[in-house]
């Protein structure tokens, strides 16, 4: 009886473990995923900031 205890509350840790580190690559893909396409589209995204705060400093 003791066995099958121990068996499950291995195999629950196995998977807590596992679900933590899921989460964790899907944060770092997630992450990757943002800095390329920063890079990518770098220079449409300084254009972009660009003639925003341009057009916030015309209201003055």
């Amino acid at each position: 009886m003791k066995n099958k205890e121990k068996s499950r509350g291995s195999r629950l840790r196995i998977r807590v473990k596992s679900r933590a580190g899921m989460e964790l690559v899907q944060v770092a893909l997630l992450i990757a995923l943002a800095v390329a396409l920063g890079l990518i589209f770098k220079t449409e995204i300084t254009d972009f900031v660009n003639k925003t705060f341009d057009g916030l400093s015309g209201f003055n």
